[in-house]
């Protein structure tokens, strides 16, 4: 048997290639909210950033959600990106080794 095809997906701040189970996904939904989707199935316009601040600072700094996302995104919605970005990074790093554990097994 073939192994199988793992999707790669590009962090929009530090242009690094990785797996999409690696990155934390920011959509862009139907109704122009923007925010954080750790199941990636939201419907809506993703962008993917790699599970550290210091990267969505990046992205900050560079308004490069705002590329990705094809919308202007506000000051303030980049605030409250970043405080759920931080509330949500221990989970996502939990659930990634989880992740790493079943693939191992």
């Amino acid at each position: 048997m073939r192994p199988r095809k793992i999707p790669l997906r590009k962090c929009v701040a530090c242009q690094q290639m990785m797996a999409k189970k690696e990155l934390i996904r920011v959509v862009r939904t139907p109704d122009e909210a923007v925010l954080i989707d750790l199941t990636g199935k939201k419907a809506g316009r993703g962008a993917y950033l790699c599970g550290k601040v210091a990267c969505f600072k990046l992205a900050k700094k560079s308004r490069a959600l705002d590329r990705a996302l094809k919308q202007t995104v506000g000051s303030e919605i980049y605030d409250q990106l970043e405080q759920d970005f931080i509330a949500v990074e221990d989970t996502f790093n939990a659930n990634k080794d989880e992740m790493d554990d079943e693939d191992e097994a």
